[in-house]
């Protein structure tokens, strides 16, 4: 991966930082783009559509301000919903984020990741999407309230960040942590080197 021109369709910390772990440094053009759902979507094609959305965004802006150097760039982009009963993104405010982790205590819900790798100027555009389980402990209200206090949970599908405070209401998961994060690495170098390798 190292040798290509990669960019990062994100301004997300988390995913930054898991491809600077990985000696990953890529070019970063945030997508910004109406996250809506498609009505009737299922968990899995939601995001792997929204991602695909974020990658053919990022593409068209490099074509359009024509940098020679971002032409053939390798473009990944992502987006990350949880999943119970219905398809959970990002809390609108605090009442919103209350309910739902309220609605997530101590039960098991399913985070989803779409990753779209792209490569700019060509046909090349590889989607897919990586499940990973999350069970949560039970917390109080008043546990809950402290949390929400914080600024983390509002930039965050289903509103809490694993990887945070949040995590000492974490019993276990089953799948990539990295997953959870945002950024399920081992799947994209996988997908990655099948298709561009």
């Amino acid at each position: 991966m190292n040798k290509n021109h990669i960019i990062l369709a994100s301004s997300s910390p988390r995913r930054i930082d898991i491809m600077h772990q990985h000696g990953i440094h890529p070019v970063i053009i945030p997508a910004n783009v109406d996250e809506s759902i498609p009505e009737g979507a299922d968990m899995e094609d939601a995001v792997m559509y929204l991602a695909l959305k974020k990658a053919l965004f990022v593409e068209e802006k490099i074509r359009t301000e024509e940098k020679e150097q971002d032409k053939n760039s390798v473009i990944i982009a992502a987006d990350t919903v949880v999943y119970k009963d219905r398809i959970i993104g990002k809390p609108k405010d605090r009442q919103d984020a209350f309910e739902i982790l309220w609605s997530l205590k101590g039960k098991m819900h399913e985070v989803a990741t779409g990753v779209c790798i792209l490569q700019a100027g060509t046909t090349i555009r590889h989607c897919f999407c990586e499940i990973t389980k999350v069970f949560f402990k039970d917390f109080t209200e008043e546990e809950l309230n402290a949390y929400l206090d914080t600024p983390e949970p509002y930039d965050k599908a289903g509103a809490y960040a694993i990887q945070g405070a949040f995590a000492q209401y974490v019993d276990h998961i089953e799948g990539d942590l990295n997953n959870v994060i945002g950024f399920p690495w081992d799947r994209i170098q996988l997908e990655f080197d099948r298709i561009l390798g």
